[in-house]
C-alpha cells in the first residue's frame, strides 16, 4: 500500500487523494468526508503494482509493477492513455513528482525529469548506497527541493535544487544512516529521523540549521516508517513499526514572561531547562527535547504503514494507512494535545462499521480507451554525471513516447502535459 496525500488549495479547501497500489493494479480514492472514500478510477491492467503516484489531482499516474521493476509507466488515467514510459539501469525504488519534476531513485542514482514534457534533465550517479529508496521531493513548485541520504554509514542529508539542477547544502543530521525524510508543504523545512528512529529533527531550508528537535522514545530502537507536516506547518507525525504513532508541535518557546501559562507542563520545562545547564552534555540533550504534544494507538500493530495531517471537514485529522489495506482517521485536539479518538476507519474502500455496499463498476483502461494506432519512437539517451558532463558508458535510458500532444485535463489541471518526439 503506498499513501500520497495529495493537497490541492482552491478556494481553501483541500481536496485529499489516496493512491493504492494492489496484487492486480492499482485504485485512486478521494476522501472528502471522515465517513466517505470514494473509489473514482480503478486499473486492473498491470499486476502487483508496488509503486503508484498521482500529480495532485491531475490526471498523470505514474505507475511501477513488480514483473518489469526497471520501467515506469506513465499514464493519463482519465482518458485511458499511456503518456510514455521509460526503462532504467535497476529496480526502481521509489518516484516522486511535483509540478515541476519528476524523480526517480535507484539504489545508486537518481533520475530528474521535466514534468511538462518528461524529457530527462539530470542523472546523479553514484550516490551513496540507497536500497530503501529513500528521498523527499518538495511539493512547492516555486523552489523543488529534493532531500536523499548523502552517506550510506552516518546520518548525512543532501539537498539539492531541482530546478536550477544544482547542489544547496549538506545536512550533517544524524550519527546513524537517515531513515526518513520529509518536506513542508512550503519547502522552509526538512523533517528527518536516523535508522535508530529516536530522534526526530526538523531543519530550515535552504539553510540547513537545526528547528527542533524531538525524542520519539527512550527505551528501543524502532524503524520510522513516515514522517509528515501538517498544511500549515504547525504540527508532525511520525509513524513506525510500534503501535505508537507520534504527533510533535512545532513552537518556540520563548523567554519567561507573566503571560506565558503556568501550566505543570511548562513549569516542568523551565525546571529541565535551568537543570540542564548544570548537568553533562549528553544529559540536558535527552532533557531539553520536546515530547510527543498528542499520540495514536493503533489497533493492528506491527503492520508498515504511513501517516499524514490534513483537514478534512474544516478539522485536523491525522490519516494512517497500513500495509494490509486499512485506512484509519483519527481526531486531532489542536488545542490540547493527547491521545487522539478514532473518527473512522475504511477497509480498501469499504467501512468496517457497516455491512459491505455494493462494488460500483469503474472502468478500466481497455475499457475507456480509444486509442489511435501509433508506432512509438524509442531511443537511448547519453547518462550525465551530477557536474552535467557525460560519463563515458552509461546508457541510461531508454524511454517511448506517446502520440501527443497530451493535456492532463480539459481546462483547470496543472500543469498541461505535451509530448514531443525529438
Amino acid at each position: 500500500i503506498m499513501l500520497d496525500i495529495l493537497k490541492c488549495f482552491a478556494c481553501n479547501v483541500n481536496v485529499l487523494s489516496l493512491a493504492l497500489g494492489t496484487k492486480t493494479g492499482y485504485k485512486l480514492f478521494s476522501l472528502t468526508m471522515v465517513d466517505k472514500l470514494d473509489c473514482f478510477h480503478e486499473s486492473a491492467e498491470t499486476p502487483d503494482v508496488y509503486i503508484v503516484e498521482r500529480l495532485f489531482s491531475s490526471s498523470l499516474v505514474v505507475v511501477v509493477s513488480i514483473s518489469m521493476p526497471q520501467r515506469m509507466n506513465i499514464y493519463h488515467f482519465k482518458k485511458g492513455t499511456e503518456i510514455c514510459n521509460y526503462s532504467y539501469p535497476n529496480k526502481i525504488l521509489a518516484v516522486k513528482l511535483n509540478r515541476q519534476r519528476l524523480v526517480v531513485c535507484l539504489e545508486d542514482s537518481i533520475y530528474i525529469h521535466n514534468i511538462k514534457d518528461l524529457k530527462l534533465l539530470k542523472t546523479l550517479l553514484n550516490t551513496p548506497s540507497n536500497p530503501s529508496g529513500l528521498f523527499a521531493l518538495s511539493v512547492n513548485h516555486s523552489s523543488s527541493y529534493l532531500a536523499y541520504p548523502g552517506n550510506a554509514t552516518i546520518g548525512e542529508i543532501i539537498v539539492y535544487d531541482a530546478n536550477n539542477l544544482s547542489r544547496v547544502t549538506m545536512i550533517p543530521a544524524h550519527d546513524s544512516p537517515v531513515a526518513a525524510l520529509a518536506f513542508n508543504t512550503a519547502a522552509t523545512k526538512l523533517a528527518s529521523a536516523s535508522e535508530r528512529g529516536t530522534i526526530i529533527r526538523v531543519f530550515s531550508i535552504p539553510e540547513g540549521l537545526r528547528l527542533f528537535e524531538f525524542r520519539r522514545g527512550m527505551k528501543r530502537y524502532v524503524s520510522i516508517n513516515s514522517l509528515s507536516f501538517s498544511p500549515d506547518s504547525q504540527f508532525l507525525c511520525a509513524s513506525s513499526n510500534t503501535e505508537t504513532v507520534h504527533i510533535f508541535k512545532l513552537e518556540q518557546v520563548g523567554p519567561s514572561g507573566g503571560d506565558e501559562s503556568a501550566t505543570w507542563t511548562a513549569y516542568m520545562g523551565k525546571m529541565f531547562s535551568a537543570a540542564s545547564s548544570y548537568l553533562p552534555a549528553q544529559v540536558s540533550g535527552i532533557m531539553t527535547q520536546d515530547r510527543a504534544f498528542a499520540t495514536v494507538h493503533l489497533l493492528p500493530s506491527g503492520q508498515r504503514n504511513a501517516c499524514t495531517l490534513a483537514i478534512i471537514q474544516k478539522l485536523p485529522r491525522l490519516l494512517v494507512a497500513t500495509a494490509n489495506g486499512h485506512l484509519f482517521i483519527y481526531n486531532v485536539d489542536a488545542q490540547d494535545g493527547g491521545e487522539c479518538m478514532l473518527a473512522h476507519k475504511h477497509s480498501d474502500g469499504r467501512e468496517w462499521s457497516e455491512a459491505t455496499r455494493p462494488a460500483q463498476a469503474f472502468p478500466t483502461y481497455a475499457a475507456t480507451a480509444a486509442l489511435p494506432a501509433c508506432t512509438p519512437l524509442t531511443a537511448t539517451l547519453t547518462g550525465y554525471s551530477e557536474d552535467g558532463g557525460a560519463k563515458k558508458g552509461e546508457v541510461i535510458p531508454e524511454h517511448e513516447f506517446a502520440a501527443g500532444p497530451v493535456c492532463l485535463d480539459d481546462e483547470n489541471e496543472f500543469p498541461p502535459v505535451s509530448i514531443q518526439n525529438c
